[in-house]
């Protein structure tokens, strides 16, 4: 059975890098670094040709993403990053409109034998790597696709469905570095007033998904006092590390994964890395499972927390795209909002500040701008929030909708919306 020794230099990818081929890259911390290097290199030599790179959410910023190589090396996104957004609004790259949890399946249409480079912890005593702080999508290509691994001796070793054998590999080189760190987000007094508006609603033996951003963190921290917690989340973040560690979040009330914190991926800082390594407590697992909205549904009273960018008198929620242009994209919003609908006692939260630029701009509008994409839809949209309320919308008519929001709009601009709303026949 072929068991490939470390090679010497990143170099070594580039016999497995096939003309008019695919690369699948994890997201985040996943990015094999060094490797990427040297196919930027052989890029930039004109040694590889019409090789296109799969991935979602880059944090490190490239040539190729910008279109320095043209079709030599280009980049598909399936979720656009502070690095990524400017090279798709200057049309060097695509975006790929999809669920997390279909990600895979996506990747899998498009591709053609893809390469799977990735950035992996040490092999252990039984010849097993683990892919760290990522599962996502790319946990589901092991035993589909040709895997070439980075080995770095700083990235946690996580349990779950992210291992893969030595034998599994094309080969693997070594490249020691420190994970990059996202610290959480500055909270202010209306994140903490959403927070407690959300909290109070979560039962003690819940099941939570959280997502990112400062009102989801604030959530996480507004917890301390419930019981019995359980956590199946796409995204695995520092607010996490105090509820498991004081015992408020134990699952032992889930259906799936029970006494298990269940996620796909994890970025924030080196308390968060150093807290996930060798923890059994915590599996990652790939995105097609985490986030199938079939299985959330099973649990009982799963609750789901995303944030939005605007919510409009029919309760569409707008969460990737700003201004008309685009933002991000899906995500796992829908997934678990999906997941929650069906779930017994299931809640699913949107949660927003009121108003955006100083409050000039109120972020709960009549009518979604142009260009605006509706990512959480009305039919399945059940809580917003706000630091004036929450707008319960599950089984309500327009008109009923309409009130409910403007009842948690900012008061400076509740007047106009009544207006606008009596315009659009809907009080």
């Amino acid at each position: 059975m072929n068991r490939p020794s470390v090679s010497a230099s990143a170099d070594a990818v580039l016999p497995h890098v096939r003309p008019n081929g695919h690369i699948i890259v994890p997201l985040a911390n996943g990015e094999p670094t060094a490797l990427l290097d040297a196919i930027e290199g052989a890029a930039a030599a004109g040694a590889i040709e019409n090789v296109t790179v799969h991935q979602m959410h880059a944090l490190r910023d490239r040539p190729y993403l910008h279109g320095q190589y043209g079709d030599r090396l280009r980049h598909v996104s399936y979720f656009l990053s502070p690095v990524t957004r400017p090279c798709f609004h200057e049309g060097t790259l695509d975006l790929v409109p999809n669920h997390f949890s279909e990600v895979f399946s996506h990747m899998q249409r498009r591709t053609n034998d893809p390469l799977v480079i990735a950035a992996a912890a040490p092999p252990d005593q039984h010849g097993y790597f683990s892919l760290g702080v990522s599962a996502d999508y790319t946990s589901s290509f092991i035993g589909r696709a040709r895997f070439f691994l980075e080995v770095n001796e700083h990235m946690p070793r996580t349990f779950g469905r992210n291992q893969i054998h030595i034998s599994q590999v094309e080969g693997w080189v070594r490249n020691d570095h420190p994970l990059q760190e996202v610290p959480p987000p500055m909270l202010d007094e209306h994140d903490h007033t959403i927070a407690a508006f959300v909290a109070d609603r979560i039962p003690d033996g819940a099941c939570l998904q959280t997502g990112i951003g400062a009102i989801p963190n604030a959530i996480m921290s507004a917890l301390a006092h419930h019981r019995d917690l359980g956590v199946h989340t796409e995204l695995l973040s520092d607010g996490l590390v105090d509820l498991v560690e004081t015992g408020v979040v134990n699952g032992v009330r889930k259906l799936h994964n029970r006494t298990k914190v269940v996620g796909t991926f994890a970025l924030g800082t080196q308390r968060l890395y150093d807290f996930l390594n060798e923890n059994t407590a915590i599996e990652l697992w790939s995105a097609r499972y985490v986030n199938d909205p079939r299985l959330l549904s099973r649990e009982h009273n799963f609750v789901s927390i995303n944030a939005t960018l605007s919510v409009d008198f029919l309760g569409q929620c707008a969460s990737e795209t700003l201004g008309g242009l685009y933002y991000s994209s899906s995500g796992g919003q829908v997934d678990f909002a999906r997941g929650a609908m069906y779930s017994e006692g299931g809640q699913g939260f949107i949660v927003l500040h009121s108003t955006a630029s100083h409050g000039a701009v109120s972020r709960i509008v009549p009518q979604l701008g142009a260009g605006e994409v509706v990512t959480n839809s009305k039919n399945t949209v059940d809580k917003v929030v706000t630091e004036y309320g929450v707008a319960e919308l599950r089984s309500k008519t327009i008109r009923e909708r309409t009130a409910a929001l403007i009842a948690i709009a900012h008061p400076d601009h509740r007047a106009h919306l009544t207006d606008e709303a009596r315009a659009l026949g809907y009080l």
